[in-house]
């Protein structure tokens, strides 16, 4: 994994020159202060830092051990059993790992999983030594089966009512090739302020997926902004965290940005209504990174008609002439 030792240690030299730059604008005064942020102030070159910071942890997070990059397989239970592995022998085959992982079985929509005698595989972290009920995701964390000494690792998701396995790798290709996110130069102009208007309680919008599935997804309000003189509005999604989520396509999609839209996390309103929109932090959904994601895709109220020259840039990035 020389690749993402070197990504690591280039990130830790990021972060050191950005706080090295911040240290120089704060302890400098009089001409030399006045020569060294000639070209930025102070907020200006506070706001690069937090953009630059959010930029490095989120390619972090990208190629962490869990991270999107480490999926190698996403596999739809059709059967009453399958036999799981990378073997030729394997009903569900998957990318990576033992021949033989073992035996998935579903009872309704109840599903076990039963290890392949002398594979070692773990369980929660624990070792696993037989029939095991296997959670999915849709109550909680899914039970996680480990095998590969812990590189590799099955869950099971359910996603429009469909069952799946989900498999990830901490060698996948997708991980150990991963090239560096494009951006667009930061702007605080795209860090726009927003009105929230709330919906009534318990409204739902249709989100379908990349997967052709749809999802009724909680909808407590929408926020609106100006642009260019023009009002936009924006549905918000509630996932039960401390953000909204905003799915958003716009006129770059497709073109400069990733065809099937962008993400923004949005932090709650206050009483007062008032949000702000930062528009430099617009990210792509998973399923840039990988085939094997399960993303909701922007519903027709949010696709906007409007270029946001802002934040994550296709990916790959095209390639350059």
């Amino acid at each position: 994994m020389h690749v993402l030792r070197d990504r690591t240690l280039r990130n830790t030299l990021r972060l050191a020159c950005i706080g090295f730059a911040l240290a120089l604008l704060s302890a400098c005064g009089g001409e030399e202060k006045a020569a060294i942020t000639a070209p930025m102030s102070e907020e200006q070159a506070r706001y690069l830092s937090e953009e630059n910071l959010w930029r490095v942890q989120r390619e972090e997070r990208l190629v962490a051990p869990d991270g999107w990059t480490t999926l190698i397989g996403l596999h739809f239970l059709t059967l009453q059993s399958h036999y799981v592995g990378s073997g030729p022998r394997s009903g569900i085959r998957i990318a990576m790992g033992p021949e033989s992982l073992g035996m998935v079985q579903r009872n309704g929509k109840a599903v076990s999983f039963v290890p392949e005698p002398g594979v070692p595989l773990t369980v929660d972290g624990e070792p696993l030594k037989g029939r095991v009920a296997l959670n999915d995701d849709s109550a909680g964390p899914p039970t996680v089966i480990g095998f590969d000494e812990g590189k590799g690792r099955m869950t099971l998701i359910t996603r429009g009512g469909r069952q799946a396995l989900r498999l990830r790798h901490e060698d996948a290709p997708t991980r150990r090739n991963f090239i560096p996110i494009e951006y667009w130069t930061p702007d605080p102009a795209w860090r726009v302020q927003a009105r929230y208007v709330a919906h009534p309680p318990g409204k739902t919008l249709e989100i379908g997926t990349i997967i052709g599935t749809t999802e009724p997804t909680p909808n407590p309000g929408a926020f609106e902004f100006q642009r260019d003189g023009q009002t936009y509005r924006i549905e918000a999604l509630d996932h039960g965290e401390e953000t909204l989520q905003l799915i958003i396509a716009d006129r770059t999609s497709g073109h400069e940005s990733y065809g099937a839209g962008r993400y923004l996390d949005v932090a709650r309103p206050g009483a007062d209504g008032k949000a702000v929109i930062d528009f430099n932090r617009a990210y792509n959904p998973p399923c840039a990174f990988t085939q094997f994601a399960t993303c909701p895709l922007p519903p027709n109220e949010n696709r906007l008609n409007l270029a946001i020259t802002a934040g994550e840039k296709r990916y790959p990035p095209k390639k350059k002439a």
